[in-house]
């Protein structure tokens, strides 16, 4: 059991799991308060949810290699917006926060193979709520 554990603790982890360490990092740096993410349901993830003072913050992170590929922002879609809001939108129901402030950051990491530490961009309110419950400040 313990060579069970020790195996998945040592497999090395993807490039978007290492942006998002990088990206939660970089926000506890900033003094966000770190709330969740990193749950899945049948509409995606929510990568990680803070808190900015007194406003809910549902975060995109977005990982890239290198600068050649689009902008890991622009990967962050009018149909990823669609989801995040109706995903954010649970999150808040599941939790009683429905009168509470909310915003969507994108933060993009650029994370090139061999660098010791990725370039991180941090875009605080990045889009609008989007579709149905458009609730959000």
């Amino acid at each position: 059991m313990f060579f069970a554990w020790l195996k998945l603790r040592s497999r090395p982890r993807t490039l978007g799991q290492r942006g998002e360490a990088a990206a939660r990092k970089f926000l506890k740096r900033k003094r966000y308060k770190l709330v969740g993410g990193g749950q899945r349901d049948y509409l995606g993830e929510l990568d990680i949810v803070a808190v900015d003072r007194r406003t809910l913050v549902f975060v995109e992170v977005k990982t890239r290699a290198s600068h050649d590929a689009e902008l890991p922002a622009e990967a962050v879609d009018a149909e990823k917006q669609r989801r995040l809001t109706r995903l954010a939108l649970g999150f808040m129901r599941r939790h009683g926060l429905l009168e509470t402030p909310a915003r969507f950051d994108v933060i993009a990491v650029t994370w090139p193979a061999g660098a010791r530490r990725p370039t991180i961009e941090h875009i605080p309110n990045a889009f609008e709520a989007v579709g149905r419950g458009q609730m959000f400040s």
